[in-house]
This record gives structure tokens, sequence and C-alpha cells, in this order.
């Protein structure tokens, strides 16, 4: 990893936090996935106020998001995002680079956030997966039956993102967020030796090309794998 990042980073967490417990710098820079228009994601750990919040800054020509966290909001956003299966936070702390750690917790936190992400989340219930069956069936008819342009591109986007988090949720495996679904997707087949990624994104394109077939094919091969097109004796509750 190069160095200025992470000195930069270190640097700012000592001037504006100097009571800090722990910090860590996350995201692609630590992970070593920059592109020109990366930031320095840093989750700062402090023992009580200001309450946890969320900041965006500019720092010696680097954008920055600050995370400023207490162990009481570390551990409330990782169990609503385990809900969610969205690790955003485990994620940032998990695959990070420990810019301080003054108590050790530091490094606690960053085992305990990293385990939580090799053993995925928790397996989708009967209930969810057949409302995301449902969910990407009637998508895919849509497709099928839409004649304007423009409003299959749309349909293609809801529909790469709905069979992308069925295909992961399904065999247990963590979502995430705009590029961050194509890099869980690609780290799917990674594992698997799967072709996933690749397949849905040449789907959308085909579709800018007005070929709906190859994005329809590679659903349907998702479908499969989880029981299959769902449509004809759905039923979801209302509230009670």
């Amino acid at each position: 990893m190069p160095a200025i990042p992470v000195d930069l980073a270190r640097n700012l967490v000592l001037a504006h936090f100097p009571q800090a417990r722990a910090a860590w710098l996350g995201g692609s820079v630590a992970l070593g996935t920059p592109t020109a228009t990366s930031d320095l994601d840093i989750t700062v750990l402090l023992a009580g106020p200001p309450a946890p919040y969320r900041e965006s800054l500019n720092h010696e020509g680097w954008p920055v998001e600050l995370f400023v966290q207490t162990e009481e909001s570390v551990a409330h956003f990782r169990a609503a995002e385990r809900v969610a299966r969205r690790p955003a936070t485990a994620r940032l702390i998990g695959q990070s680079c420990i810019l301080l750690d003054v108590d050790g917790s530091g490094e606690h936190l960053q085992e305990d956030c990293a385990r939580e992400l090799s053993e995925g989340p928790e397996s989708l219930s009967e209930k969810e997966l057949r409302a995301m069956r449902y969910e990407v069936t009637d998508l895919l008819d849509d497709l099928a039956g839409s004649h304007d342009a423009n409003e299959r591109l749309a349909i293609g986007v809801a529909l790469w993102q709905a069979t992308a988090r069925l295909l992961l949720t399904a065999n247990r495996r963590w979502l995430g967020g705009g590029k961050w679904l194509q890099r869980e997707l690609v780290a799917f087949d990674q594992v698997g030796s799967t072709d996933f990624g690749r397949s849905l994104a040449d789907g959308m394109r085909a579709i800018a090309l007005g070929d709906v077939d190859p994005m329809t094919a590679v659903v349907i091969e998702v479908l499969d794998q989880v029981g299959g097109r769902l449509f004809e004796g759905f039923r979801a509750s209302g509230p009670a």
C-alpha cells in the first residue's frame, strides 16, 4: 500500500482526534484497488462524545470520508447491516490498515469484523427467497414485454441488481452498493469458477444494443439454481 495516503490519514486523525482510542483506513485505498476518484475512508473510535457522525472533507488534496464512532455505535451499525446483508462498517474496519491503536481496541475490532466478513451473512429464509425469486421473475417478464429502448435499459438495470442480490444472498455472500455489488459478484466468481459478473454486465451491454436474449439467459440460469421462476402461487402477507 502506498505510504503517503496512510501517513496523511494518520496525521489527520492525530491532529483532529487526539483523544481517539483507535482509527482505521479502509475502502479501496486499503484494499489496493484505488481509482483516480477514490477517497480516504477513515473510521475513528472515540470513548465518548461527540455523538457518532459521518463527515466529508478534503485533506491535502485527498477527499476524505470520516466515520466517527464509539463501541456502541459500531455494534449498532454492524447489527443493522448484518440484517441488510451489506456490512459497510465491518468492511471499513475488517479490511483496513490500522492507523492508531491506543488500547488494543483497533486490533480487536479489526479481527472481529474480519471474522464476521469471512463467516458470511445468515441464510435466506424461505419467505425471503420466494420474494426475491418473484421480483426477478417479474422484472424478467417486464423486459420481455417492453418495446421501448429506454424502458428496457431501466428494467435491465433493476434486473441486473435484483439478479445479483439473489445470486449472492442465496449463496450466503454479502451484498454491496454500486461498484461493490459488482466486486462481490467478481469475488463470488473467483471462488466458484463461475462467470456471472461478466455475463450480467454483457447482458446489460446487449440490452443497450437492442438484444435482451443474453440477459434473459443468464437470469434464467440464476433462477434455475434457486428453484426457478416464481409467479403463480406467490403470496405476500401485509401487516397484521
